[in-house]
């Protein structure tokens, strides 16, 4: 959640930053009613406030001096009343304004390129060179049938469209990422943890999945429980309502998951193959951090699902994502793109963004901070989505007769 004392002291520059990030101008004009609402109730209940104060030490002087207060003991009581009705009041405001601001996107950092879309994101570098072919490169679902590594048919047989079951290698293939990758990220001092892939609301409302994109969840019925869309939700959770010693940041986390959603991009855009699928397998990434680390963390989360991908011998490129793609809880995002040569373009594999304190606030993850609490910096990232690397391996490994070499770096997790 965006901060709102920082939204009442600047209210112009903080709806001039969410502007960038395609909030509209309606929803700007609804969040400064309800500031200026709750401005009103707080200073009608302070000057209420204020008067019972002035009245009760006046009822003092008048009780010593022995003078009547009878009149000042009936303007004391139905100052109480009004001071009841204008805290109820005061209170209904402030939930009016929070409850719109769970539906209000994080703050751009000052340095995120302003862009309507992906189409305005800005490459940072290109790392490895793609291969060149003497043949023309098959796409992923044709080597994938070829091979019987995916059956895409079975998917929709025993569940719907955008389901596969996977055979033979490819199911070795994609245990073997996972291993490879969380040994990767071990290595590179984030630690393995396994969590529960349900999830109840007050964890999605923590990570900013919902209230906005309920749509997009599977939900399971009669229960307030959820299948994550990504494990980033209940890692980052795990420190939901706490208050962490600073000596225990940064913690840096590894985890993999199966995720769910029933968002599956653009309509008519990857209905085939395995770019986009409603359940998939993905390793995630994710910190938690002092406010003044959490730049080097990010640097450091995007280096290493660069390096794995490098490890893989997928060239792939970097790319800033501008204002207009953010995600809803990203202050600042990098993505990057794997090369796919059946394609003839590079396509999002991972991303890795840094959400500053907006978890922070809507988890209540604190860090004892001095004398004071502070909310924590909290960071994500995939390393990687496990699917589209399988991908990314058909189609750049893949030889003239549709075989395809498995990268050096994983034969020891296939035998």
């Amino acid at each position: 959640m965006i901060d709102l004392k920082l939204l009442q002291k600047d209210f112009q520059g903080v709806s001039a930053k969410l502007s960038r990030k395609g909030v509209s101008a309606e929803l700007i004009d609804d969040l400064k009613r309800k500031n200026e609402e709750l401005k009103v109730a707080k200073v009608e209940y302070e000057t209420l406030q204020g008067a019972q104060n002035t009245m009760s030490k006046e009822f003092g002087i008048y009780k010593k001096e022995g003078r009547d207060v009878n009149e000042l003991k009936s303007k004391v009581d139905a100052n109480k009343i009004n001071i009841a009705v204008a805290l109820d009041v005061q209170r209904e405001k402030e939930n009016a304004l929070e409850s719109l601001a769970m539906s209000i996107p994080n703050i751009p950092d000052d340095d995120v390129p302003s862009g309507a879309d992906e189409n305005e994101n800005i490459e940072i570098r290109k790392v490895l060179t793609p291969r060149e072919f003497s043949f023309t490169p098959k796409e992923h679902w044709e080597l994938a049938e070829k091979n019987g590594w995916i059956d895409f048919e079975r998917g929709v047989k025993l569940a719907t469209s955008r389901f596969s079951v996977a055979f033979g290698m490819g199911a070795k293939l994609e245990r073997a990422l996972i291993n490879f990758m969380l040994n990767f990220n071990s290595k590179r001092g984030f630690e393995e943890v396994s969590v529960p892939a349900i999830v109840n609301r007050a964890a999605l409302e923590g990570t900013g999945q919902l209230p906005k994109f309920e749509d997009d969840l599977y939900k399971i019925h009669e229960q307030e429980l959820f299948l994550i869309p990504t494990a980033e939700v209940p890692v980052t959770n795990l420190f939901q309502d706490e208050i962490l010693s600073p000596n225990e940041l940064p913690k840096k986390m590894t985890a993999y998951t199966p995720c769910f959603r029933k968002e599956a991009g653009a309509a008519g855009r990857d209905t085939r193959g395995m770019i986009r699928q409603h359940q998939f397998h993905k390793v995630e990434l994710v910190a938690i951090t002092k406010p003044q680390d959490s730049d080097k963390i990010f640097d450091e989360m995007v280096q290493t699902a660069s390096d794995l991908l490098s490890a893989l011998e997928l060239p792939h490129r970097l790319m800033t994502l501008c204002s207009g793609d953010l995600g809803f809880g990203a202050a600042k995002t990098v993505d990057l793109e794997v090369w796919l040569p059946g394609q003839n373009s590079y396509r999002e594999i991972s991303s890795v963004s840094n959400t500053r304190d907006f978890q922070a606030r809507r988890a209540k993850i604190r860090f004892k901070d001095g004398d004071k609490n502070s909310f924590v910096h909290t960071l994500n990232g995939s390393s990687l989505a496990v699917g589209r690397t399988m991908v990314a391996i058909m189609e750049n490994f893949q030889n003239e007769d549709g075989t395809i070499t498995i990268p050096k770096v994983l034969e020891p997790y296939i035998n």
